[in-house]
């Protein structure tokens, strides 16, 4: 074998070892902290067991067909467990998982007994791994609607919580391993080193989130973990906000989750839970978005505002403050806004 064979050999094992490790990992330790991480472990699993067998076999093709038909299948089950982890992490309701894994291992087995690898070539290569390529990415498409709070945060140029990078990571790094094996016959070679260098990321990721100071890495769920708001506090709470319009409470600089809450008559931690998980903003950006809008219409009434005073009227204890959040809101400052009213 040459040295380059050699090198890649090595870089693309590695990366399959090391997501053997990292979903060990996920499976006995962090999985303390939070279910979902469970689903990821086994995700992670399914790759390294997809990856191992396409690069020890771009190396031995003689490599055992039951170990080709192994790895074949733990593919049918990634979609699936990137679709359960995503949701459950992004979900207070308990995932039924059962529905999306039984009936694919069901499957996938059946398939393995009847139509054996060494004997059905043909028939593998052609339908079996083409319509698990296909429902791998049935459950890509299906599992971005897990990822759409992300993509508010994205346009509104929010920014975003370590556990929304991590989760963005993990999806875009399924996307292109998929790619990687559909679109090239003969890339094997290819996803693995993909692998290495996707599982190093996360690694690194991971290193990074649990080392910083501040970080609620897999924390940041648990607030509200097995806690769902029913449908009549919704409505109760959708009908309160009103009152922060009416007696314009965002102009009060010190205004408090806290106070709101009392206002409105629920617990601040509902609160909290519902602007998070129904509006997805923060109690400050809620705040914030008001009292931006309190300051676009006293712009228009008067012309002779400075930005600091209509900063203080608006709500806002500094002029930074206001002038960042102005910014961030409609695109513009202050004094852009006030000249296309011109």
């Amino acid at each position: 074998m040459s040295l380059s064979n050699q090198l890649i050999f090595f870089f693309s094992a590695l990366g399959a070892f090391n997501g053997f490790i990292l979903a060990l990992y996920f499976a006995l330790v962090a999985n303390k902290k939070n279910f979902s991480n469970h689903f990821l472990a086994l995700l992670l699993l399914m790759l390294s067991i997809r990856i191992i067998k396409s690069v020890f076999f771009y190396f031995n093709p003689q490599l055992a067909n039951i170990f080709i038909q192994i790895g074949l299948s733990a593919c049918i089950l990634i979609g699936p467990f990137l679709f359960l982890y995503l949701k459950s992490y992004s979900n207070s309701r308990k995932s039924n998982w059962v529905i999306h894994v039984i009936p694919f291992i069901t499957g996938v087995t059946i398939l393995g007994v009847l139509y054996p690898y060494v004997e059905h070539l043909k028939i593998w290569q052609i339908w079996i791994v083409t319509g698990i390529h296909f429902q791998w990415l049935f459950y890509i498409i299906i599992s971005t609607k897990y990822l759409l709070p992300i993509g508010k945060k994205l346009k509104k140029k929010e920014k975003l919580k370590n556990i929304d990078v991590w989760l963005l990571s993990i999806y875009l790094g399924v996307i292109i391993i998929w790619l990687a094996y559909y679109i090239g016959s003969y890339t094997s070679y290819i996803v693995g080193a993909l692998s290495f260098s996707f599982i190093f990321y996360l690694i690194i990721l991971l290193v990074v989130f649990k080392s910083a100071k501040k970080s609620t890495f897999f924390q940041e769920k648990e607030r509200y973990k097995n806690k769902e708001i029913d449908h009549n506090t919704i409505t109760q709470i959708e009908k309160a906000l009103a009152i922060i319009v009416e007696k314009e409470l965002f102009l009060n600089p010190n205004l408090t989750l806290e106070e709101t809450a009392k206002e409105l008559k629920v617990s601040k931690h509902i609160l909290s839970q519902y602007l998070n998980e129904k509006l997805y903003k923060s109690f400050s950006n809620f705040i914030n978005e008001y009292r931006i809008e309190k300051a676009k219409e006293l712009l228009q009434l008067k012309r002779n505002y400075t930005v600091e005073s209509l900063g203080y009227d608006s709500g806002f204890n500094s002029k930074s403050t206001f002038f960042t959040n102005f910014k961030k809101i409609t695109g513009q400052t202050p004094t852009e806004y006030q000249r296309n009213l011109n």
